[in-house]
């Protein structure tokens, strides 16, 4: 299948208050815990835009005009889940992880989320040369998002129990992982 065209960019302060528009729709918000008023907003990624916090966060652009959003991070970088997640499977050092969603209904099922995984892991790799993989655990009844991550070029890597973000899901997951060069 053949990706549509997507850009990555920053996100800006300008951008919460559509964030947060994004967080507040039902199916965002099914897997996406965060709180979608805009204190907890600015508080949950003011520091990614003002660097205190490493995560990288960027909007997912087509045609200019922003439809998901995708964070690029480090295990390192969140101990509590690497060490969650290395009880699971092998966790090497360097490896980077995404979190992502498309945030207006009518831009999913159109392959943007899909284009905007293989854009992240991209700029993660080139971001982190040292990394050599991107391990994503997604809760296994969340299938769209397994399968969007498939369809980027992940391989499945393990499946096991870890904390689910939102508490009414199985703590059954799945692992998948991009490699560098792949």
């Amino acid at each position: 299948m053949e990706l549509p065209e997507v850009g990555l960019r920053p996100l800006a302060r300008a951008d919460l208050p559509l964030l947060g528009r994004w967080l507040a729709d039902p199916l965002v918000a099914r897997w996406w815990q965060d709180d979608p008023s805009p204190d907890a907003v600015e508080a949950q990624y003011g520091p990614s835009i003002d660097g205190t916090d490493p995560t990288a966060v960027y909007l997912g652009l087509v045609d200019g005009r922003p439809f998901g959003l995708v964070q690029v991070y480090r295990f390192a970088d969140e101990p509590a889940s690497l060490a969650e997640l290395a009880a699971v499977c092998p966790v090497p050092d360097g490896t980077l992880s995404i979190d992502y969603l498309v945030g207006a209904p009518a831009d999913r099922g159109r392959g943007l989320g899909t284009a905007m995984i293989a854009a992240a892991v991209a700029r993660g790799f080139a971001d982190h040369p040292d990394a050599a993989d991107v391990l994503v655990p997604v809760v296994a009844a969340n299938e769209a998002s397994w399968r969007a991550l498939l369809r980027a070029g992940a391989e499945r890597y393990a499946e096991g129990e870890l904390e689910p973000e939102n508490p009414v899901d199985s703590r059954d997951h799945v692992v998948l992982r991009f490699t560098r060069g792949s």
